[in-house]
């Protein structure tokens, strides 16, 4: 099967990773953006191999390569008493394990990244200033003229799209709360390792840690529960919101403590899941990334996975029959997937936020397991290659 243009809703990591998956197999895409600029937001972001041998595809990870870091280390340690636990080894080992780098930078870095290629591409064309509503595909015929025989719905949690898929998943606050800032590298302590990435864990919330060279800074992301503000991805902290991020890390090493309490305009970013779903109408129009299958970052796979959506969903068209099969194979395989993700994700915040015996329990295991032990329990994630 072979289709000439296909239509994509939202132009973030998900839609134009779709785009340049689908325009490698010959197909023409038009992506629509309801923002009026494709301005940098976001924070930091951690890019594993199972994704960065995809951008390989798309031709960008080289220009990636020369802005973002390769940790050396990604670092499990004690919130409490900064006691490093346990480590993952990234850098050259995770190339040569896993066939691709592991690397950090701003989610703006990749953003352009990627709209970069998609606006040399002579197949791919960017509308931006362009929401998409009503009953998909038609309200996009509406707009253009143009007939679409798919329409990709890769427009985040709060999704439009979404609602031209009968029983759909539906966003859902997790009560955690993202806390996210960065502070200029000269500036930051040195227990901050320069060339790894730090989880550092306490009882009921956790703290990631590492640099962004691109930007000379260090991202900072605090987990903790709170109080969702609605339907926002992303707002200004006010003081008694900070005062409750510093009294949920109250057990926490001073050093934290002082740390949390030193940037001028934190922001929060609620955190939402989706329920479970449908992913498609079985005719014509598809949800991927956020829009399907939102998820925790306890497993740092949420753009990975949307980067993954679209080259699989892109395989599957060329391979089956009919765009119904395709889009049935791309619902079995992503669900799956995207299961067993969330579920590590799941096993992830129990041990980063363990309390009491349980705490004790982990912090001993870790200790006891050899790097390339916890590195082989990776391997089904960050091997993970479409075929």
């Amino acid at each position: 099967m072979h289709l000439d243009r296909i239509a994509i809703v939202g132009a973030g990591m998900a839609g134009l990773a779709a785009a340049l998956s689908f325009s490698r197999v010959g197909i023409a895409c038009d992506i629509f953006e309801e923002a009026n600029d494709l301005v940098e937001v976001g924070a930091g972001l951690q890019m594993s191999p199972n994704a960065s041998a995809i951008l390989r595809e798309f031709g960008v990870l080289e220009d990636l390569e020369k802005v973002w870091t390769e940790p050396r280390e990604i670092n499990l340690v004690s919130g409490t008493s900064l006691k490093k636990l346990a480590g993952v080894p990234a850098g050259d080992f995770a190339r040569k394990r896993w066939k691709a780098p592991y690397g950090v930078l701003h989610r703006a870095t990749l953003q352009a990244a990627l709209l970069a290629a998609v606006k040399r591409n002579p197949l791919c064309t960017v509308k931006i200033g362009t929401p998409i509503r009503g009953t998909l595909p038609q309200a996009v015929r509406d707009i253009t003229g143009t007939p679409y025989p798919l329409v990709i719905g890769a427009d985040g949690v709060w999704s439009n799209a979404r609602a031209s898929v009968p029983d759909a998943p539906q966003p859902d606050f997790s009560r955690n709360i993202a806390w996210r800032f960065t502070i200029p590298l000269e500036e930051a302590p040195t227990w901050l390792a320069r060339d790894c990435v730090t989880a550092f864990m306490g009882p009921s919330t956790h703290l990631v840690a590492y640099p962004l060279k691109e930007k000379a800074a260090f991202n900072i992301v605090a987990i903790a529960s709170g109080i969702s503000p609605g339907a926002t991805w992303e707002a200004q902290a006010s003081e008694s919101q900070r005062g409750m991020l510093i009294k949920q890390f109250g057990g926490w090493n001073a050093e934290i403590i002082a740390l949390l309490s030193r940037p001028a305009r934190p922001t929060f970013w609620p955190l939402h899941e989706v329920t479970s779903g449908r992913w498609h109408n079985g005719r014509d129009v598809v949800l991927i990334g956020d829009a399907a299958h939102a998820m925790m970052p306890f497993s740092a796979q949420g753009a990975a996975m949307a980067i993954e959506d679209g080259f699989v969903l892109a395989n599957e068209v060329t391979r089956a029959a009919t765009l119904p099969a395709a889009l049935a194979g791309f619902e079995s395989l992503r669900t799956r997937r995207a299961a067993k993700v969330k579920a590590r994700g799941s096993f992830n915040r129990f041990a980063y936020h363990a309390r009491g015996p349980f705490r004790i329990g982990r912090d001993i295991v870790l200790s006891l397991r050899p790097p390339q032990s916890l590195a082989a329990d990776l391997d089904w994630l960050y091997g993970y290659r479409v075929d």
